[in-house]
């Protein structure tokens, strides 16, 4: 080898021993950082540190009770300010249903009178005195004999009787031909028209037993 390149290693080696020595001087700093936020250090870096720890365990912690408290009084005020328009909307799908109940079995009477008036319902199944109109609900549904049929086939007017939404039965309240249109007792002998059986009264104000 020749003498010229001495000079270089000894270059070299100076230049391992400084890195080394950073290197162990960057060791010693880290430790000496994980000791402190581990215990907290000691002084000024350490009350530094144990600030820094508070606020991260404050910000990964979740509301505070003040904040839940506002949460809560804020989820309190939608809800009592819902609730009534939750009421009216349910009311209002009740209403349309009774006039939807009201509106078939009314139909289905006209038609059994438009019947029975055009000579189609054999005479057995009217009664004298009904005015050609149905003695019951339950005709209705289990239909009449065609006049001049021999084949026996039945006229049906109603498939079943709706269940009243605002009393939650299928009790509805007869109308005959000769009742006055206000009245809340059957005569029978006929049905001329139905009503509901409920007290209430409807969003508009009206008596539901009046539609």
């Amino acid at each position: 080898m020749f003498n010229g390149d001495r000079p270089r290693r000894r270059w070299h080696v100076c230049a391992l021993n400084i890195r080394a020595s950073a290197a162990k001087r960057l060791r010693r700093g880290l430790a000496v950082a994980r000791v402190n936020l581990t215990t907290g250090g000691g002084g000024k870096h350490g009350s530094l540190t144990r600030s820094i720890l508070l606020r991260r365990e404050r910000s990964e912690g979740g509301f505070t009770f003040v904040e839940l408290l506002v949460v809560c009084t804020i989820m309190l005020i939608l809800a009592a300010a819902v609730m009534p328009l939750a009421r009216v909307t349910v009311q209002r799908q009740r209403e349309a249903e009774l006039r939807r109940a009201l509106r078939e079995m009314r139909t289905a009477i006209d038609k059994f009178k438009d019947a029975a008036d055009a000579g189609m319902i054999a005479p057995q199944d009217l009664r004298a005195g009904a005015e050609n109109y149905p003695p019951d609900l339950n005709t209705l549904i289990e239909g009449v004999s065609i006049n001049n049929d021999a084949t026996g086939r039945k006229l049906k007017f109603l498939r079943r009787v709706p269940m009243d939404p605002i009393t939650h039965s299928t009790e509805w309240g007869l109308r005959a031909y000769q009742d006055k249109p206000d009245s809340t007792s059957w005569a029978g002998g006929n049905i001329f028209d139905v009503y509901t059986k409920s007290d209430g009264k409807a969003l508009d104000g009206t008596k539901y037993k009046d539609w």
